[in-house]
């Protein structure tokens, strides 16, 4: 697969005036974000860039936003309010440029089982599924995809909510825990086999990872708080099975209409048969996440890949359906 670097970074960081680092939020996910947002803000501000962290409110985002006067946006919010495209909207209200995704894509990603749905829909591979209401039918559910079987929140990341069921009786408890959570629950064919993930960055695929964990499955505590994680990259394919990997997520990053940078997930089962199972349209940028680990692998530095991502609000140009909003 072709690689195009991206170039057309400024090297004075004047140019970006004025930029608000939009963390924390009301999500589940706002300790993650909290986070990133250090991480992100740290390395703005070491490449001179005039950098502010705003811990993101509901009540006070918009007056805020509106008093500080910022020249532009980088987004590191996620979950709910922030990687969902409300965020995305209030930006494109204010005609403030913004890091990643419009509102369109924003939406669709966040949403699993309507991403899950495109996919389908377009002949892009993913796990089959059922959606859970509250007095489903265990029983059946199991002998239509078989066990294992992961139940989880369509609207929840960082796999908050999520459940390996592997007995008809675990699924019950495993729905009850996905349906504290915002939105719909999904029943989806467990893929045996490895883990794989691709980060995107502007127009450009950077190297696939494998994740190993010790875990029953690559949950909450293996993305941020354990130590025993195993990322693999090179991951370990051939140069043909990499590229079909980085295929297959640009082509999903491009169905949603995503843009600018985000992180595209891929089980492969035993037989090496790759399955979308989520795109990031907002991905973690902690000491665990795996986009900076990928960057990394192609050459490109924590503070680098930072600065090239705010720098698309310079250079890109659209509506709400997708990207940095450029007055």
């Amino acid at each position: 697969m072709a690689i195009t670097k991206q170039t057309n970074y400024p090297a004075d960081p004047v140019a970006f005036g004025k930029v608000a680092v939009m963390l924390g939020g009301w999500s589940s996910e706002r300790e993650v974000s909290l986070k990133s947002g250090a991480a992100v803000l740290n390395a703005l501000q070491q490449r001179g860039v005039d950098a502010h962290g705003i811990d993101v409110q509901r009540e006070t985002i918009l007056t805020e936003l509106q008093r500080q006067k910022f020249d532009r946006v980088f987004i590191i919010l996620h979950g709910k309010g922030g990687e969902d495209g409300v965020i995305q909207a209030v930006l494109e209200m204010l005609a403030i440029p913004y890091t990643g995704s419009g509102v369109l894509a924003s939406a669709l990603a966040m949403d699993k089982l309507r991403t899950k749905q495109l996919l389908q829909g377009i002949g892009l591979p993913t796990p089959a599924y059922l959606v859970l209401e509250n007095d489903f039918d265990p029983e059946y559910v199991a002998a239509t995809l078989g066990l294992p079987i992961m139940i989880k929140p369509a609207l929840e990341g960082s796999s908050i909510g999520m459940t390996k069921a592997e007995k008809v009786e675990q699924l019950m408890p495993a729905y009850r825990e996905a349906a504290k959570y915002h939105g719909e629950v999904i029943a989806e064919q467990w893929i045996q086999g490895k883990e794989y993930t691709v980060a995107i960055l502007g127009d450009e695929v950077l190297p696939v990872i494998r994740l190993e964990t010790t875990h029953s499955f690559y949950d909450f505590s293996a993305k941020y708080i354990g130590n025993d994680t195993k990322y693999h990259c090179p991951c370990g394919l051939n140069q043909e099975e990499e590229m079909q990997l980085q295929r297959l997520a640009l082509a999903t990053f491009h169905a949603v209409n995503a843009k600018g940078w985000g992180r595209v997930d891929i089980l492969c089962d035993q037989q090496n048969r790759p399955y979308v199972i989520e795109v990031n349209t907002v991905p973690g940028m902690t000491d665990h996440s795996l986009v900076p680990m990928a960057a990394k692998a192609q050459g490109i530095s924590f503070d680098e890949l930072v600065y090239r991502i705010l720098a698309q609000t310079l250079s890109v140009s659209n509506a709400t359906t997708g990207g940095p909003h450029v007055r």
